[in-house]
């Protein structure tokens, strides 16, 4: 299994208002690698205060931070190709997608899953399958709604499931799941 597991954060309602990014490099079966950036979004110094509230994450935090277009070379290389799995992608999608646009990039095609629907195929009667409870479920420990240990849960989760579904490979992926979506 080789994927790459992504989260953002947001500084507001906005789709192209990310103000930190995670993600988990996933390499034949093992978790490679973790990293994270924050991001000084297009709303600074505007943060909402429910999405503060949720992450944590303040203006001061990313004032001297890198924009999105400052490290979208080095994230493109490192997802460029990849499998994408996201937990509740298609928020991680729109703000993708949303930062793309907003700073002019071409929006390259992105194959994608959602850790949930994941999730779901393996364990079918779960009473919540968020992030939280998912980890708690598998005894995970993390700092949720930071989107580097975000990104890490999902990529265990979606390992365990692929565990789960005797799922081996990324060409059983495309047989178990069948249509993936796109990021156009």
């Amino acid at each position: 299994m080789d994927f790459i597991a992504l989260d953002f954060e947001t500084a507001t309602h906005e789709k192209n208002s990310a103000c930190e990014l995670g993600i988990c490099i996933v390499e034949n079966g093992q978790i490679k690698e973790t990293k994270s950036w924050l991001i000084k979004p297009p709303s600074f110094p505007y943060f909402n205060y429910h999405n503060v509230a949720v992450h944590g994450i303040t203006p001061e935090d990313v004032q001297y931070a890198p924009t999105f277009a400052d490290v979208w070379y080095e994230i493109e290389s490192l997802i460029y190709g990849n499998l994408i799995i996201a937990h509740n992608a298609a928020f991680d999608a729109n703000v993708l997608r949303g930062c793309l646009e907003h700073y002019g990039f071409f929006k390259p095609s992105m194959n994608y899953l959602c850790s949930i629907g994941i999730a779901k195929k393996a364990w079918k009667d779960l009473k919540s399958y968020g992030l939280k409870s998912l980890a708690e479920h598998h005894q995970i420990k993390f700092n949720h709604h930071r989107a580097d240990a975000d990104a890490e849960v999902c990529a265990k989760i979606s390992l365990l499931s692929f565990e789960r579904l005797m799922i081996t490979n990324n060409e059983e992926v495309n047989s178990v799941f069948g249509k993936r979506f796109k990021i156009l």
